[in-house]
Formats: structure tokens, sequence, C-alpha cells
């Protein structure tokens, strides 16, 4: 039997399932229980899912598969190669993400959005280096894309590294390493990686609309970015147990991780694996049946987030205040 090989053609990463990728089979035939290597992924086959969406046992060449088990969203693109060791897979794929960060890193001074007009105009920087982390490959694609497009007669805009997922520390440390921002569509950073990037130095921008994201580059680089609004983010809560109540909505049972959940704050958002599923403002606050003003770490609350009631067991709620901080040039 010839080992299946292919491409990966479209990623994502699903709220649900984990990775996913769309893979065009192209020899031999790929099959359930089967361990593969992406670019620098891997993985072991836990369901294929063809064209009209049924599961299926294998798939034949000439074939798109959607195929669930990968380790990490792999690139659009990478070969796909079924092998028949999963150390062997698990140590290749570190080894291919291993020379992927080396390549990307080189050293440089740390740069802010906010003030790179003036570091242009002193000379400091020739290169724009920009991470891209988005909830699905599309948009990671669109995103690049649309920021490539800008033009500046003393700057080059180069996006060094793009993924869908999370911002997590590593990508931080890549930030850190090659003098990047990180610009961030419809996901949020890791607790590890917000504490990094305090540490580095390194601007995180997250954004909900794409073309919010470039004309902020394009006011940067002609030096006219207005005052940012910059966001706190002041607790986060883990939902443990849901309530639906009749005329009020699904109350989210919660242990507040870290930090404080303030009534009065600015706004909240669900996140579901680090990806934004909604963003809103707090409806009530309770400590068992009495209303409060704030929750503190390590106590047990419920909370009602205004006009969504699609909360689930897991989600994380992250409590904000937003800052308006003069723009600095």
């Amino acid at each position: 039997k010839r080992p299946a090989r292919g491409v990966t053609i479209e990623s994502r990463l699903d709220r649900g399932r984990g990775p996913v990728a769309t893979v065009l089979v192209q020899s031999g035939t790929l099959r359930i229980g089967d361990t593969f290597i992406s670019g620098s992924t891997y993985g072991k086959v836990r369901a294929l899912i063809d064209d009209r969406g049924k599961r299926v046992t294998e798939a034949i060449p000439s074939t798109p598969v959607e195929v669930i088990g990968f380790s990490e969203v792999p690139q659009a693109g990478d070969q796909f190669v079924v092998v028949e060791d999963e150390r062997k897979a698990r140590q290749t794929a570190m080894t291919r993400q291993h020379k992927e960060r080396l390549a990307e890193m080189s050293r440089a001074k740390k740069v802010k959005l906010d003030k790179i007009f003036s570091q242009i105009q002193e000379g400091e920087i020739k290169e724009l280096n920009i991470i891209i982390k988005a909830d699905v490959q599309g948009s990671v694609e669109a995103l690049k894309s649309s920021l490539e497009k800008i033009t500046h007669p003393e700057v080059k805009i180069r996006v060094i590294h793009t993924s869908a997922g999370g911002i997590n520390e590593s990508d931080v440390m890549l930030a850190a390493a090659s003098n990047a921002i990180i610009i961030g569509f419809n996901v949020r950073p890791e607790p590890k990686a917000t504490h990094a990037a305090e540490r580095e130095g390194v601007d995180i921008r997250p954004y909900t609309v794409i073309y919010e994201a470039i004309d902020d580059m394009k006011k940067a680089l002609e030096g006219m970015l207005e005052p940012t609004l910059r966001e706190n983010v002041i607790g986060r809560a883990e939902v443990r147990n849901i309530f639906s109540i009749s005329r009020i909505g699904t109350i989210a049972g919660c242990y507040v991780l870290d930090g404080t959940i303030k009534r009065a704050s600015d706004g909240i958002r669900v996140l579901r694996d680090n990806i934004v599923v909604y963003q809103g403002r707090i409806g009530s606050l309770k400590r068992f049946k009495e209303d409060v003003r704030e929750v503190q770490t390590g106590y047990e609350c419920g909370i009602l987030v205004e006009n969504f009631n699609d909360i689930k067991v897991g989600d994380i709620l992250e409590n904000f205040e937003i800052e308006k901080i003069a723009a600095t040039l």
C-alpha cells in the first residue's frame, strides 16, 4: 500500500473540532488512523469528511477531503505526507518549527506603532515587520494581502509570520527578536503572551474589522495616528456552569481566574480557544443571589452577558476597561 501524499489547500481553527484542513489527496489512499506530517505540523487522522459533508473512512487520489486531527493549524500549500511513526512525525514537525522561527528572527530595536513615524523620520526604521494572527486562514491571507499593498517612500512593510489561532508566547518572542508588531484579527493573546509582551515591549494590536487595521497602519506611517484607546484587561473568569432563566437569558456560572470582574467596566468578551466569539457588556453580576459591583480572584460569580446566550462551559470571559492615550509621534 502506498502512503498517501497530497497538499493542504485550506485550513482553519474550528471552535468545536480544533485545527481542521482540507487536503487534496494526490497519490495513495488516506485512511482514518494514518499518522501524517504537513509542513511544520503533524497529527493522526481522527475523521475524514468529504465535499458533501459526509464522514468517510478513506480518500483516494484527486479527492479533496476535510481532515481532523492536526496538532496545529497548517499553512495552505503545505505538502501532506502519511508516515509510519508518530514519534518521528512529531520530531520532524518540531524541527521544522524551530528552523522556521530561527529563519524569521533578526535583531532590531523594539517598535511601537504609535511611534513609528518618528522612528522613520530619525532613520531608525527601514522595514516594518508584522506578525499576523487571525481566527481563520482566509482572514490571515486577506489581511496579509492588504498590508503588503501599502506603500511608503521610506519604509517597507514585511509580513514575517502568519498563522491562524490565538496569539501565544512564541509569537511574542518572535516579535521581540525581529522588531515586529503583532496584528490580531478576531483573536486574543493568551495570558502568558500578554505578560511576555509587557516584559519585552512588544506592541499587540487587536482588531475585529480588517480595514481598521489597514487604516491604522497607513495613518501611523503618515504620522497621523489619532490618540489611541488602550485596552486594559482587568479580569478573566472561566465559565463552569450554565443556567438558563426565562425572561432573563443565560447566566454563566464563573470562577474568577485572575484580576477583578467589574459590573461597571467598559466591556466583556467571550473567548473560545482564544478566539473572540462575542464582545459586549455585563448585564448583571451576582455573588450567590446578591447583585455586586465586583468580584475578586478566586471567587465564584454569576455573569449575564447582554444580548448573548450562546455561552458554553469552558469559555473564558475577559473583562476590560478603555483608557484614552495621546499618540506619541
